[in-house]
């Protein structure tokens, strides 16, 4: 490589994707060393462990800082490095890669990522924009992919206490076990300036990125650096309608349903009674939550695209 040494923070989540997450992190520390980079690997035995860990390696910034793992690595690093000049640079190894997808980041196999992490390292870092939610305790948290506020909130939940299948899979069984329990419920929205908005609803996501859910393409106009969420709603349906158009959300041809809507705002208030939301597929807490878009907001090394030009033929699951 032709770059200049660099000094790189390694963080590493060896559970990610069942233990796929070692092996990937190992690839990521040869590869950039091999490529004549100074590179500190951090490995802990819990999340509040690296918080701590990569918090103190921030402190004298790093010239970037390379998280290896799933889309909870990416709200980890994010949560860390908003407001901060220090790059991110991912390897995925985890479940659904939903933000590595966004990115045109190979998701599927860490050597290419490695590879092309290096050759975006030769160039600036790409900047895009984040959420930012604020909690009724007034604590905030960032997300950079996509949040949860409904029935896919839900099956979120249950996909995380499961042990198998692996990889995306999880997230359609958690899907299906949780069709029993499918109802509306009631929201309260407010977009930006805009007179608040009472509604029954399937679903509710607001979006950086385009999917969730190892794939899910929810929201498949959305753009990580226009200043914009695209907020997802489903109106109420059948069991029976929800499983006819839940095969199209991998080609991001629902959105075509009268009972889809995409709306586009800066900021969202969403209220509603028993719903517990989840940001980059990481819990966050009951609603009513505050959301605010954070414009180019954190600084990636990825080539730009999107989940067309990460897969290692071009191809969108579900196609």
């Amino acid at each position: 490589m032709t770059t200049a040494s660099k000094r790189i923070v390694v963080a590493v989540n060896p559970a990610a994707s069942f233990g796929r997450g070692r092996d990937a992190g190992s690839i990521a520390e040869r590869g950039l060393a091999d490529a004549g980079h100074d590179v500190l690997g951090l490995e802990c035995a819990s999340a509040a462990e690296l918080v701590e860990a990569v918090r103190s390696e921030l402190e004298s910034p790093p010239d970037a800082l390379v998280v290896v793992g799933g889309d909870g690595m990416v709200h980890l690093a994010t949560n860390l490095l908003v407001g901060t000049s220090v790059p991110l640079g991912l390897v995925p190894s985890g479940t659904g890669n939903d933000v590595a997808r966004a990115l045109g980041i190979p998701y599927d196999a860490p050597a290419r990522a490695v590879h092309v992490l290096l050759e975006c390292l030769e160039r600036a870092p790409r900047v895009i924009d984040v959420g930012r939610i604020r909690l009724t305790d007034g604590s905030t948290r960032h997300f950079a992919g996509a949040f949860s506020a409904g029935f896919d909130a839900i099956v979120n939940e249950r996909a995380n206490h499961m042990t198998w299948p692996k990889g995306s899979a999880r997230y359609t069984l958690a899907m299906v076990l949780e069709l029993v329990r499918l109802r509306p419920r009631t929201y309260v929205m407010t977009l930006d300036d805009d007179p608040p908005l009472s509604f029954q609803g399937m679903l509710v996501s607001v979006a950086n990125g385009v999917s969730l859910g190892g794939g899910m393409r929810i929201t498949p106009d959305a753009i990580l650096d226009d200043g914009l969420f695209d907020v997802l709603v489903v109106d109420p349906l059948s069991r029976l309608r929800f499983l006819q158009i839940f095969p199209r959300v991998f080609r991001g041809t629902h959105i075509t349903d009268p009972r889809v809507h995409v709306h586009r705002a800066a900021r969202v208030r969403l209220q509603s009674v028993g719903i517990v939301t989840f940001a980059d597929g990481e819990r966050v807490g009951p609603l009513p939550q505050d959301l605010e878009i954070i414009p180019r907001a954190l600084r990636v090394f990825a080539p730009g695209g999107g989940e067309r030009a990460s897969s290692q033929d071009g191809r969108i699951p579900g196609d």
